[in-house]
């Protein structure tokens, strides 16, 4: 399959990422959302992330026009008909992409593969959610998209050979190093990250370093580039309390349980750098 158009539906972090990194590419993009306000606000991250790039000399101005102009946005669902790819970025929560999915399915041509950025939800899942699970796959982008290199391919049960080659291809074409994952909660990634960031807040609420110490003990004794609390807060407090909360359930293992600490910050709003204020404030 020759992928010229990638339909998108959501505009935040994500969705706006992967916008750009399409566009870049030479790609067409539809990206939707249910606001004008929201897509609008996508597109204006797009072009100051762009305008950045110029400021390193890593693109032009042209450059810059050239794949804002590749970017079409919409609040209708039925602007997705001419992908032959549609990604779903909409927030961590199931019942929210499965009525999602359901409605671009309804509308996506009929030969259109559809994938979820889904960072821990069940592929095969939400593949069963639509009449195409032979052509539902996961592909799971790291945030910030246009600078990370990793996109999880993730095969549901009934995901095809022919799809899953497709969307490899086009992670590559966007630049992207794609792995394959089998279809589990948290896949492989998430798996190993986010039961780090949680044990770390209970290291933290235990008292044992400070959050600064801590996050210097892993960047200097294990060579990460960013501390596992200073990560979460770019990650958002609420999606890694999200995800360990999945894997509770779809493991039953107690070693999953969330931190408290974690818990209290969420439900005290403190979100992390979306908020500006998590572990640290911003």
């Amino acid at each position: 399959m020759q992928i010229q158009t990638v339909g998108i539906i959501g505009a935040g972090t994500m969705g706006n990422g992967i916008a750009q990194a399409c566009a870049t590419s030479g790609l067409n993009v539809v990206m939707v959302d249910i606001s004008d306000a929201a897509v609008q606000k996508g597109v204006a991250t797009v072009a100051g992330s762009l305008d950045r790039l110029i400021k390193k000399e890593k693109i032009t101005a042209a450059d810059k026009d050239a794949a804002l102009a590749r970017i079409q946005t919409s609040t209708d669902y039925a602007a997705l008909k001419t992908a032959q790819i549609i990604i779903e970025a909409a927030t961590e929560n199931e019942a929210l992409k499965v009525k999602i999915l359901q409605q671009a399915d309804a509308l996506a041509a009929p030969e259109a593969i559809i994938a979820s950025n889904t960072s821990s939800i069940s592929i095969t899942k939400l593949a069963a959610a639509t009449g195409r699970a032979d052509r539902f796959i996961g592909m799971h982008f790291f945030n910030p998209v246009p600078m990370m290199a990793l996109v999880e391919v993730i095969r549901g049960l009934q995901t095809s050979d022919a799809t899953h080659a497709a969307v490899q291809a086009l992670a590559e074409q966007l630049g992207k190093t794609p792995i394959t994952v089998k279809n589990a909660p948290g896949f492989v990634v998430n798996r190993v990250l986010i039961p780090m960031i949680n044990e770390a807040f209970f290291v933290l609420a235990e008292g044992l370093a400070t959050a600064e110490d801590i996050d210097a003990g892993m960047k200097l004794g294990c060579n990460h580039p960013i501390g596992p609390l200073a990560l979460a807060d770019m990650v958002g407090l609420d999606v890694c309390l999200a995800v360990m909360n999945v894997f509770l359930d779809q493991f039953g293992d107690s070693k999953y349980r969330p931190c408290p600490l974690l818990k209290e910050y969420v439900a005290a709003g403190r979100l992390g750098r979306k908020t500006g204020q998590g572990v640290y404030s911003y």
